[in-house]
């Protein structure tokens, strides 16, 4: 319903910001994320997500579209609300949070609070796909990884792999060592293949 808001940052908390647009204070929650790339009394625009609910309506803000999109993938898995989102945008950067998905990192994932097992895994199962298959999201999050992957997938669906199992691979290998060459990442995953 709302794209973003422009105006003069005219409060500043950790949790929420006022944002003055045209005579008139919008009350937006933010991260900490967002948080810090904000400053007080000057103009921001801040991109929107609008939750209405029973009892309320409510807007939440990024500094950037790249983090409203990882906020939609997390609120669209069965038991993350927006609150809860955010807490995890605030614990991790939109790239960081990306990054353990796509890697299967359930430990990064249920530090953050309010996180157990369950629900880091359930982020991983939901998200992990639509993270591969949204090419653009990936290359927002990882454009270093691109070509390497790319190259090397090249290579080892040359020798014969299946794509599916060699991405799953890369996708790991590129996880940990992302300063590999591109023989050193096939010699990896033909250990792991």
């Amino acid at each position: 319903m709302y794209e973003y808001i422009q105006g003069k940052l005219v409060e500043l908390k950790p949790t929420y910001a006022v944002v003055e647009c045209s005579g008139m204070g919008y009350n937006i929650n933010i991260s900490l994320f967002t948080f810090t790339r904000l400053r007080i009394d000057s103009d921001c625009k801040l991109f929107l997500h609008h939750v209405v609910r029973e009892d309320a309506h409510l807007l939440f803000g990024f500094s950037d579209k790249k983090e409203r999109d990882v906020f939609r993938l997390l609120i669209s898995v069965s038991g993350v609300g927006a609150n809860t989102a955010r807490m995890m945008l605030s614990s991790l950067s939109p790239d960081e949070i990306q990054s353990a998905i796509i890697s299967n990192d359930v430990n990064l994932l249920k530090s953050i609070k309010g996180i157990g097992v369950k629900t880091a895994q359930r982020v991983i199962l939901d998200l992990k796909d639509k993270l591969d298959k949204d090419s653009d999201l990936q290359e927002i999050f990882m454009p270093q990884n691109n070509t390497l992957k790319r190259e090397s997938l090249s290579a080892l669906v040359m020798l014969g792999f299946q794509k599916n199992a060699i991405e799953k691979v890369l996708t790991k290998i590129l996880a940990e060592n992302s300063h590999l060459a591109v023989e050193d990442i096939v010699k990896m995953a033909l250990k792991m293949l």
